[in-house]
């Protein structure tokens, strides 16, 4: 309910404007000399040829229009392959990135239960000092290098 309101508050203050301008312009454009109108005159025709021309000249193949949000009209035309693929490089990266991250975290896991071990089976220890909870803490602690 506030959204067409919201736009029907709009749509009147654009036509208020608009109705100004063109009031303001028709006001001036009568006190022109008469070869500024005529330039004027000649101008407006050609933009109006030309936009006949551009609106004939849209292909046969977009057929549909859609509005987005912000109430600009998109036409869904052809998008090139390579388009399409490089839209999908962040997304590729990213999970790269993701993978390179869970590899590294995994190896540098191994690395460190590998050193835990060669400290382990290179020192001459009493069995009981395996057992020991307090062992392996004291093997990760820098006193025990």
């Amino acid at each position: 309910m506030k959204t067409t309101r919201h736009a029907t508050d709009e749509h009147a203050i654009e036509s208020r404007l608009a109705a100004r301008l063109a009031g303001g312009l028709t006001a001036r454009a009568q006190v022109l000399p008469q070869d500024v109108t005529e330039r004027l005159r000649f101008a407006r025709e050609q933009a109006v040829a030309r936009a006949r021309e551009v609106r004939q000249a849209v292909p046969a193949s977009v057929t549909a229009v859609a509005v987005s949000g912000h109430g600009a009209a998109v036409l869904g035309s052809f998008v090139p392959w390579w388009q399409r693929a490089a839209s999908l490089l962040p997304l590729l990266l990213l999970v790269g990135g993701l993978l390179l991250i869970d590899h590294w975290t995994v190896r540098e896991q191994v690395l460190a239960a590998a050193e835990i071990d060669s400290q382990l089976l290179s020192d001459d220890l009493p069995p009981a000092a395996y057992s020991d909870p307090g062992f392996a803490e004291y093997l990760r602690s820098p006193a025990a290098r």
